[in-house]
């Protein structure tokens, strides 16, 4: 799939952009805060149907605007158009078109134009907590698995329903409470088979990129942890019923998952320095699109880079550069401060681009590409 244009109104600080994309090689070049990162959030939103930072959709507004609009028109591998629409009003509900028919679902969207982000926001897969870890395998799974979201989604509402149940303060009804609980084992013991599935056709696709970019100067692993290791997740969920009801919450379930990040056998949270976490995280990302470009709809997923390069040796950056280079790529967007590291990639790859400076929310063509 290929962005081929895109329109933006009123998003975040970009108040009005209508650019035509290179198929191959898009580069935006500016300072820190002048609008970079929120092109590149604008293109997610059109393959995700939401921010990849902001959980609330009127927050993506301008702030003294009523509204926003992002359109994208897409080229799919046979050539045929696809237009995508997304806009929302201030108070009112948002609305997400295909070829100008509204979505009843968001999630009948998902998949649709896969896309890996990879941005500083990252560094929380290692650093942060578990949520960001589960949030990781989500985010792929659900590009080439509808039914993963369907599962997710049954899961996540009956785990509701249980906490609250176990919230109140008069006698717990238990008879509800087996409902619940027998609806989160069966969706929890889906969604645990699709992750355990994914994670184990992953891991060697992830060693492989990590060792092409570090030089193979370390060595790494995931280990995919979850309470379905244990047994029968209806079992396990029930065991510590009373744990649950003193600490008003459920302890147990898929919702714990976690996946342990190693480097040489150790914690990866604890032991990586800043490149070495840096390279993990982005060899988790371009692993992602290889996984996605194998599995999912036979379609090259959309690269967007956001200013990866900081605390990068030049080794590491050049061994990144060939490989984004390489023809298993498809369309590619990057940001950078550094005119020097674009600058590179494009002389190395060969491939068609563009470069577009940013400032101050303004996104102009640059008709200079040369160094």
């Amino acid at each position: 799939m290929i962005l081929k244009r895109i329109s933006i109104i009123n998003f975040k600080n970009i108040r009005e952009a209508t650019l035509d994309l290179s198929p191959k090689m898009n580069c935006f070049i500016g300072h820190n805060g002048e609008g970079k990162t929120n092109f590149l959030d604008a293109v997610y939103y059109l393959s995700f149907c939401k921010s990849s930072t902001n959980p609330i959709d009127s927050q993506v507004i301008t702030h003294d605007q009523d509204f926003f609009v992002i359109e994208g028109g897409y080229e799919d591998e046979a050539g045929r158009a696809i237009g995508i629409y997304c806009g929302m009003k201030r108070g009112q509900k948002k609305h997400f078109k295909r070829d100008k028919k509204e979505y009843k679902r968001f999630s009948q969207h998902i998949g649709l134009i896969p896309l890996i982000l990879a941005s500083p926001n990252d560094s929380l897969i290692i650093g942060g907590g578990s949520e960001e870890r589960r949030r990781f395998m989500d985010v792929v799974i659900s590009q080439y698995d509808n039914t993963y979201i369907d599962a997710l989604m049954s899961y996540n509402k009956a785990l509701q329903q249980r906490n609250a149940l176990l919230k109140m303060e008069n006698e717990l009804d238990e008879s509800l409470l087996d409902i619940w609980e027998e609806e989160m084992a069966r969706n929890g013991k889906a969604v645990f088979a699709k992750r355990e599935a994914f994670v184990t056709e992953f891991i060697p696709v992830f060693q492989r990129i990590y060792t092409a970019i570090s030089g193979g100067e370390e060595s790494v692993s995931l280990s995919y942890v979850s309470h379905c290791q244990r047994g029968d997740l209806l079992d396990v969920i029930r065991r510590d019923r009373f744990k649950d009801r003193a600490v008003g919450y459920s302890l147990h379930g898929i919702h714990r998952d976690d996946l342990e990040m190693m480097l040489d056998g150790y914690m990866m949270k604890r032991e990586g320095s800043q490149g070495q976490n840096k390279t993990f995280v982005l060899s988790l990302k371009l692993a992602q699109f290889d996984f996605l470009r194998r599995t999912a709809s036979q379609t090259a997923p959309l690269l967007l880079l956001d200013d990866i390069f900081d605390k990068l040796d030049a080794r590491r950056v050049e061994n990144i550069v060939r490989l984004v280079s390489g023809e298993g790529f498809g369309q590619i967007f990057i940001t950078d401060t550094n005119r020097d590291h674009l600058d590179k990639i494009l002389h190395s790859s060969g491939f068609d681009y563009k470069l577009f400076n940013v400032s101050d929310g303004v996104i102009e063509a640059k008709e200079d590409v040369q160094a």
